[in-house]
């Protein structure tokens, strides 16, 4: 089977990025339709922070989707339920639109929160806010281990925290 690659987003991919965030599929969601320069100043501030770390990923030597790791107390997300110091966030956009609807999201999001939980030994918890009527990234992201934990009503959206929690096997 072949395997994800994660790496950290640079501003040499803000022309990809703005492409995929183009897509009707990811528009609609993700609302940074944004030019290729607005993208280079996201990344380039994104990398000089703390807050988030924004990736690129490959699958089959192929670059398909963009993904922001966030902590969750530097987030606005804090602001709207009971997190731990160490949660961290995720967000997905799978970009290229054939890799959609062929299961790739949920083990993509797998593997996104077990690398987390690896490699941050506090975290106990990974967490997501997508779009109630987003119901194929509701679906993705329970089929990934993450469990509803009510709505919560963002200034933009109702969102469905989604939360992956360790396992005792994990632990």
């Amino acid at each position: 089977m072949t395997s994800f690659q994660l790496r950290r987003a640079a501003p040499p991919d803000a022309p990809l990025i703005a492409l995929w965030m183009a897509q009707p599929h990811v528009r609609r969601w993700w609302h940074q339709g944004w030019s290729v320069e607005r993208w280079a100043q996201e990344i380039e501030q994104q990398a000089a922070g703390e807050h988030s770390r924004p990736c690129v990923i490959t699958l089959d030597a192929e670059e398909f989707a963009y993904v922001e790791l966030y902590r969750v107390r530097q987030d606005r997300l804090a602001e709207y339920y009971a997190y731990d110091d160490e949660d961290w966030g995720v967000h997905v956009a799978i970009g290229d639109s054939t890799r959609v609807g062929r299961g790739l999201g949920r083990r993509l999001l797998r593997t996104v929160a077990d690398t987390v939980l690896r490699s941050e030994p506090a975290c106990t918890r990974v967490v997501a806010e997508p779009d109630i009527e987003n119901t194929p990234s509701v679906r993705a992201f329970a089929a990934a281990g993450f469990v509803q934990h009510g709505e919560l009503q963002l200034p933009e959206k109702t969102a469905v925290l989604m939360v992956r929690t360790r396992t005792v096997q994990e632990a």
